[in-house]
């Protein structure tokens, strides 16, 4: 290395993990060849790997896995939160064995190459995860090369050089198109289930970077669904005559996405539409209220994250994936705070005093995780009809 400030390349590397503060961690390469940049961050979850990867929320993030054996159940068509992987790569301890599931129709590793996304084995993750967890959420880049050639210096000056996520619009990328949401959910042996017939509640779904499994909960919940995407317009929607209006989950700082979405929620907020918001979706109304998000120095992101419900002192075990929240000191009088995480304390839920609107900081369709809040799917269409 003509610089001396980088290490050596090891013989054995075909992988490594540049942060922006300049440390080097080399690794095994896998799937993908070539390299990322975006935001290091960890996720605690023990299975669900492929919906983790596809969740349009982990735009612009590399994931490193708290859950040592990765891959190891193989990938299937089903699995799937997206048509396509949004996690821009992943960091594991143990190399991806052969798949051992009688789902399994392709291998981690050629999934991940198919949908162009890195993998890096051999790391420490446990280390990474106690970095991560002291110092924050750092910029990096993953990178893999079969021949073990990398450039430490540019690689590290991309990892330097990159923005963040501050101030990022991610949603804009990752939405979809106006479309009828027909699926429901999914049953082992069947898969997913037809949306059925009947008069049911219409819910208007905004689409930030949605998971499926939120739509296919609503349509369990009994609503007929249609899906529209982010930069939809307050006549758009109404055109559309729903009975509420769903503001899903995504990627990004919620004040970039605000610039578009909050006009739009405040006109719904005006006509006292029935309203019901996760995670991305919690955020805006947050910021449609008058309150402020905050970005977290490492966020929440795993399935065993116990959030208590206020109303009656119940604790649910949720599955969560943000880096940013509401500031509960500056919700206005006419919203409260309905849930807290018992991990850090942060608002994890909000409801209006005036008006049929509410909203969560987790995700409760799960997928992967806990199934404890479905309740509130059920809570928002009942409350249509």
């Amino acid at each position: 290395m003509a610089n001396a400030k980088y290490p050596t390349v090891p013989k054995a590397a075909t992988g490594v993990l540049v942060l922006a503060d300049g440390t080097v961690i080399f690794g095994r390469g896998f799937g993908a060849v070539g390299e990322a940049v975006g935001e290091l961050c960890f996720h605690t979850a023990m299975t669900g790997y492929q919906e983790i990867m596809t969740d349009p929320s982990f735009a612009g993030q590399i994931i490193t896995f708290t859950f040592p054996h990765i891959g190891n159940v193989g990938t299937n068509a089903e699995d799937v939160e997206a048509s396509a992987a949004h996690a821009l790569g992943c960091v594991v301890r143990e190399d991806v064995t052969a798949p051992s599931n009688f789902r399994n129709a392709k291998p981690f590793d050629q999934w991940l190459r198919d949908n162009g996304r890195i993998g890096l084995a051999g790391v420490d993750t446990r280390a990474l995860t106690r970095r991560m967890r002291t110092a924050g959420a750092p910029n990096a880049v993953i990178a893999h090369d079969p021949e073990g050639k990398f450039d430490l210096k540019a690689l590290h000056e991309k990892a330097k050089n990159w923005p963040g996520l501050e101030g990022m619009d991610l949603a804009i990328e990752v939405t979809g198109a106006q479309r009828d949401w027909t699926g429901g959910p999914w049953t082992l042996g069947t898969g997913y289930a037809a949306a059925g017939d009947g008069e049911k509640p219409h819910v208007v779904a905004i689409d930030y970077g949605a998971k499926d499994n939120i739509f296919r909960n609503l349509v369990k919940a009994g609503a007929h669904v249609t899906v529209l995407p982010a930069t939809a317009s307050y006549e758009e929607i109404v055109a559309l005559k729903p009975a509420g209006v769903f503001l899903s989950n995504g990627p990004g700082d919620p004040a970039a996405t605000a610039v578009y979405a909050v006009p739009m929620i405040r006109k719904l907020l005006e006509a006292n539409m029935p309203i019901f918001g996760i995670c991305l979706g919690h955020q805006l109304l947050g910021l449609a209220a008058g309150a402020r998000t905050i970005k977290m120095r490492q966020g929440h992101r795993g399935a065993n994250h116990p959030v208590k419900r206020l109303e009656d002192g119940v604790v649910e075990i949720t599955s969560m994936n943000h880096g940013f929240a509401v500031d509960k000191d500056t919700l206005p009088a006419n919203v409260v705070e309905t849930h807290v995480s018992l991990f850090d304390g942060s608002n994890c839920g909000i409801a209006f005093t005036d008006k049929p609107v509410f909203a969560v900081q987790y995700h409760p369709e799960a997928s992967p995780g806990p199934q404890d809040s479905f309740y509130l799917f059920k809570r928002f269409v009942e409350g249509l009809k």
